[in-house]
């Protein structure tokens, strides 16, 4: 009984490693370190997508994330967030992002991101969206968003807010 059980834990084990999401792979040009970039998944007709990642600088000079592009999407644009006498507001960033020397940026919801508009498909959950970053110094650099669920709020997050709760989707009531 003992082996069949631990036969059956070691499956289970197998399998989740599995069906979990692949993590995007770190992207190095010059002295950056590009990691964790992700997106969400688009509701039915939805034409902007938010794209998040982390920028870390290596080097001792600063460089700045100047553009970015993506053939999935008509337009794109580097963007922040920030309260205006109470009021969250998001705006290109017209000269870009500097990325200073010896820190980390991070672009996540609710904060600065890469604003993905005119989409011209869907972005469904375990897709990976290729996007081009263009850098003052280190030049263009192609990296895959990984798409997370509709809520996510993190890279690896499948955007259920209950992920813990078993799925009763087949009960009959």
């Amino acid at each position: 009984m003992k082996t069949m059980l631990k036969d059956v834990l070691l499956a289970a084990f197998a399998l989740a490693l599995c069906a979990a999401p692949a993590a995007a792979e770190d992207v190095k040009a010059g002295d950056l370190v590009i990691s964790q970039a992700w997106s969400r998944a688009t509701p039915g007709g939805a034409k902007v997508a938010g794209g998040y990642l982390t920028i870390e600088n290596k080097g001792t000079t600063a460089d700045r994330l100047v553009s970015v592009s993506a053939d999935i999407a008509g337009k794109t644009e580097v963007h922040e967030m920030a309260m205006d006498n109470g009021v969250m507001k998001m705006r290109p960033l017209d000269k870009g992002l500097v990325i200073d020397a010896g820190k980390t940026v991070k672009l996540a919801p609710g904060g600065n991101h890469l604003m993905l508009q005119e989409l011209k498909g869907p972005f469904k959950q375990g897709d990976k969206v290729p996007v081009t970053l263009e850098f003052e110094k280190a030049g263009k650099v192609a990296v895959s968003l990984d798409v997370q669920g509709v809520g996510a709020q993190a890279p690896g997050d499948g955007g259920h807010m209950m992920k813990k709760m078993p799925d009763h989707s087949r009960m009959k009531m």
